[in-house]
């Protein structure tokens, strides 16, 4: 495997943190980027670094990130220290946001986009499991799953309805280099 940046879309409870942790296990050397997220990282889910807003600001000030945006009330940024990696020819994945794509593939236009989806009946019963959420922020979450990527990007799409295995074995071939 050779160098690489990958972002992984889709709504909430479609699997990406999952799919992302399979992935590193199956690829050693896939570096899963750890964002920054401005909530306590006692709030669990994926593996993040949690600050506050006034910290998090500073850091994009500062040129800490190579992309940052708001999303469901917080703000999140991809380390700047991705580069290096990428640099190093290994390849990175993170967890994107759907709304940010654009300016993603305007700053990495080798980007590739892994598009996980899941039924919508999947969906509800994977958020109401994790607990974090209200039955009326799993509804918005649940509207929002139907919006559409950004138009004119490529997309590779993973559907996680059914066995895991399937969708792993799906990410660790999308994340193989590009042959020319």
């Amino acid at each position: 495997m050779t160098g690489g940046l990958f972002a992984i879309v889709g709504p909430s409870g479609a699997g990406k943190d999952t799919l992302m942790a399979a992935a590193a296990a199956h690829l050693p050397e896939l570096s899963l980027v750890r964002r920054v997220i401005t909530r306590p990282e006692a709030a669990g889910g994926e593996d993040f670094e949690g600050v506050d807003a006034a910290e998090f600001e500073r850091r994009a000030a500062a040129g800490a990130f190579v992309l940052h945006w708001r999303a469901h009330g917080l703000r999140y940024g991809i380390p700047a220290s991705v580069r290096e990696v990428i640099a190093a020819g290994r390849p990175a994945l993170f967890n994107a946001s759907r709304a940010m794509l654009g300016e993603a593939v305007a700053m990495f236009p080798a980007l590739r986009i892994l598009y996980v989806t899941a039924r919508p009946e999947i969906l509800a019963q994977r958020l109401r499991a994790r607990g974090r959420e209200s039955a009326e922020e799993i509804a918005l979450r649940l509207e929002r799953a139907a919006l559409p990527l950004p138009q004119g990007l490529t997309v590779c799409e993973i559907d996680n309805s059914g066995p895991l295995e399937e969708a792993v074995a799906r990410l660790v071939t999308l994340l193989q280099p590009v042959r020319a």
